[in-house]
């Protein structure tokens, strides 16, 4: 933990301090990435388009220039006359890579998040049980409450929070511990799966079960500025709060006996940071479904080039988590191509590995 504590003392000395050369070069490969995997990303589909016209397209002066079509874009309205490959790079194939930015930004704070109030390496939203909370409740909607299918990306944000509220009170034994979370969390991930797995034989019109198996895989497929308008703002007060709670999450890290001693009443600490990270991995799943492992492979990542430090961490996994999901979307879209292969099952082929060398590679999982 001196690393902690060394950039703790630096950020009080200098306001930017805690920035070194490890995050710069983090963030600035990161903004590479993104660029490149994003510009590879507007020129696939079904509109045949060059990567020098898609090149174009993404800087035509006619929306590059224009406030007043970014306000129509951001806030929903008429769009002035623009040339087709604009209008096609514009309105379905950009949307798509800001969605995966926000999506990866969201997943990888809330994973950093639960993985310090845990005090585990191997805790995300996927594991927590948050994910397959969200899930059951795509599937309830689809499946029994069809009529309220226009509120799917809030009640997949509710399931979530009610998901992670139960494991809280399964985990609540005159408090909790990190240890009592995760399997609180793998217990409740595994019947909420079940239930969903249930479901799917209640369901007789094929077109709900691929639009069930599109959210519950998670999938970026037909997303456009509308899942953007969604996600920005929720987006944005995740990364605020949890910039904010960076320093509470440091005092985590040192464990529950010196948290006390520094004076934190750790169950309400422990209880609003993990609203924050829910509502981070709510904000994904309700545009984009279950992506799973992206918050779990991203933090461990980040933490391995910056350090443990949460404020550089959690900057850091704003730049990384949206070049990983920018290129696993690519790959996503390549690999059967032209069928597109929905973002979550490439997530989990890789993520699922890096689990098991986690949960090997990890030494001691604490008391129960």
């Amino acid at each position: 933990m001196s690393d902690v504590h060394k950039n703790e003392s630096a950020s009080t000395t200098r306001p930017f301090g805690w920035i070194d050369g490890s995050l710069v070069s983090l963030c600035l490969g990161s903004l590479v990435i993104i660029f490149v995997a994003g510009l590879v990303q507007v020129s696939l589909g079904a509109f045949s388009m060059s990567l020098a016209e898609a090149w174009q397209a993404v800087f035509d002066p006619a929306v590059v220039s224009d406030p007043g079509v970014w306000m129509s874009l951001l806030l929903g309205g008429a769009l002035p006359d623009l040339s087709k490959q604009t209008l096609v790079v514009w309105t379905i194939r950009v949307p798509r890579v800001f969605v995966a930015i926000l999506v990866g930004a969201n997943l990888a704070i809330s994973g950093a998040i639960f993985q310090a109030i845990t005090r585990n390496e191997l805790a995300s939203p996927f594991i927590l049980g948050v994910s397959s909370g969200a899930g059951l409740a795509i599937l309830l909607t689809l499946v029994v409450f069809s009529g309220l299918s226009a509120f799917l990306p809030l009640l997949a944000a509710l399931g979530g929070a009610i998901a992670f509220v139960i494991v809280y009170a399964i985990a609540w034994k005159n408090g909790t511990s990190p240890v009592r979370l995760v399997l609180a969390g793998v217990v409740v991930g595994t019947v909420f799966q079940s239930l969903q797995t249930g479901l799917f034989f209640f369901a007789n019109d094929l077109a709900v079960v691929q639009s069930a198996l599109a959210w519950t895989t998670g999938s970026l497929t037909g997303t456009d500025w509308e899942q953007v308008r969604i996600a920005l703002p929720w987006s944005i007060l995740a990364v605020l709060l949890a910039l904010a709670g960076s320093r509470q999450l440091n005092v985590l890290l040192l464990g529950e006996q010196t948290a006390r001693s520094l004076g934190m009443s750790i169950e309400r600490v422990r209880f609003a940071l993990a609203g924050v990270a829910v509502l981070a991995a709510a904000t994904s799943i309700a545009v984009a479904g279950i992506v799973g492992f992206v918050g779990l492979v991203v933090p461990h990542l980040v933490r391995n080039i910056v350090g443990s430090d949460y404020k550089r961490l959690v900057v850091g996994c704003v730049f990384a988590g949206p070049a990983l999901m920018v290129v696993a979307d690519v790959g996503a879209r390549l690999i059967l191509s032209p069928s597109q292969l929905p973002v979550g099952v490439l997530t989990g082929l890789v993520g699922g590995p890096y689990f098991l060398y986690l949960m090997r590679k990890q030494q001691q999982l604490g008391a129960v």
